[in-house]
């Protein structure tokens, strides 16, 4: 089992802080947001990860982050060139896992407090080719890509609709996917939204589509760190903690 990190984007909800340095670089509380990915992949048994960066940041990851020996596990690194949009970056890791390989997505400035462990397992046991996604209950969904469930089958995702006006549940889809290689056959089917971006909700209701896209709720608290906002909930829920 292997664990990718997309950590590049150009973070622009928190200029000019990202002026200065990679959003997923920035301080929650003790640590840099990154850590929190690295040490939750690492709890749940999984020590190759690659992060995808932008390159305006590169020196700062690897002098902070080095090989991942210091945090317990190995890490590679990727440069995302041109911010094209979640599958765009998940696609540069392709030659990072074999065939055979399944791996745990993450993003950067998603910071959670459950433990992957079980979700893991459970993925691990799902038929090859299909692919599992977090889901958090929210207040207000219509700021995210919201799941329709399927009305026959209570473990599967019939599709999922990016922020929708009048969203069909009050839950959210989080930046925690588990994928096997076939998720890259899925992202060369899609073409770029009306934003230019390569969306990963595409690539998720590709799964769905063909009754593949499984599901898990987290039980603890998430947050997206990608607003001035929710930036300073996540240092005040990680204040004193060690990743």
């Amino acid at each position: 089992m292997k664990g990718i990190i997309l950590a590049g984007g150009t973070g622009s909800r928190l200029y000019p802080l990202t002026k200065l340095m990679n959003k997923h670089l920035l301080p929650v509380g003790r640590f840099p947001m990154i850590c929190y990915g690295i040490e939750r992949l690492r709890k749940a048994g999984i020590q190759d990860i690659l992060l995808i960066i932008g390159k305006g940041s590169a020196g700062l990851y690897t002098n902070f982050l080095g090989s991942g020996e210091e945090w317990g596990v190995n890490i590679s690194y990727r440069i995302q060139e041109n911010a094209g949009g979640i599958a765009q970056a998940l696609g540069l890791a392709k030659s990072f896992v074999s065939p055979q390989d399944e791996f745990v997505v993450l993003l950067g400035d998603n910071l959670f407090q459950d433990n992957l462990t079980p979700y893991v397992k459970t993925f691990q046991q799902q038929p090859t080719g299909s692919a599992r996604i977090l889901l958090k209950q929210v207040n207000d969904p219509r700021r995210y890509g919201v799941p329709v469930f399927n009305g026959t089958d209570p473990n599967l995702i019939h599709y999922i609709e990016e922020k929708p006006k009048n969203p069909q549940s009050n839950y959210c889809v989080t930046g925690i996917y588990m994928y096997d290689s076939y998720v890259f056959e899925a992202i060369s089917q899609i073409k770029p939204s009306a934003r230019g971006e390569m969306e990963i909700t595409d690539v998720n209701n590709i799964y769905a589509a063909m009754g593949l896209l499984q599901f898990d709720i987290l039980r603890g608290w998430w947050t997206d760190a990608g607003t001035f906002e929710s930036l300073h909930e996540a240092g005040m829920k990680l204040r004193g903690v060690k990743p």
